[in-house]
């Protein structure tokens, strides 16, 4: 690149017109999963330190705790509790762990992680958050954890599914974890 003169002088820029109709995303990035009972939910990219997929002989179970707790992990030299997420919200189907891997949010607020275990990854997605709603219909035992929901117009394809935001602060500071 030594004495290219696009380079040092910036000039250039106008003979790849491909590079400029890129469109930035809109919105923020979002994880999308499903908990055991096959629900939808999103976590906010933010809150999220790493997804993992961890053998289950690779979580260790803790006796005398929260039966919502699967067990510890170590997670790079560092001990997390990794619990069903699906269970803490109040779902009635268990997690599936006798299957070669299971998926693991890890998620952090300060000093704060935790492993949420879920039944399958779906993947990143832009997702506009001026389109977040208040929840509609959400169970009782979810609703502290939510901070909202996109409700999905049949013209997407979805069948005015709706896709619940959770709160990650909410659920590392739940008092459900001491039960």
């Amino acid at each position: 690149m030594v004495g290219s003169p696009d380079f040092l002088t910036g000039r250039g820029q106008d003979q790849a017109p491909e590079f400029q109709e890129l469109e930035s995303p809109e919105g923020e990035l979002h994880l999308r999963f499903y908990v055991a009972s096959g629900m939808e939910l999103a976590l906010g990219a933010i809150g999220i330190r790493e997804v993992i997929s961890q053998p289950p002989d690779r979580i260790t179970p803790i006796p005398n705790v929260s039966p919502l707790l699967l067990g510890t992990l170590n997670f790079r030299g560092r001990v997390i509790w990794v619990a069903d997420l699906g269970q803490f919200l109040g779902d009635p189907v268990p997690l599936n762990t006798d299957r070669p891997e299971i998926p693991v949010i890890a998620i952090e607020d300060q000093d704060t992680m935790l492993g949420l275990a879920v039944d399958q990854i779906v993947g990143m997605d832009w997702l506009d958050v001026d389109l977040v709603q208040m929840p509609n219909n959400a169970p009782d035992s979810m609703a502290p954890f939510l901070r909202g929901e996109w409700v999905f117009d049949i013209e997407a394809n979805e069948a005015n599914q709706c896709l619940r935001l959770l709160d990650q602060v909410a659920i590392l500071r739940s008092a459900r974890w001491a039960a």
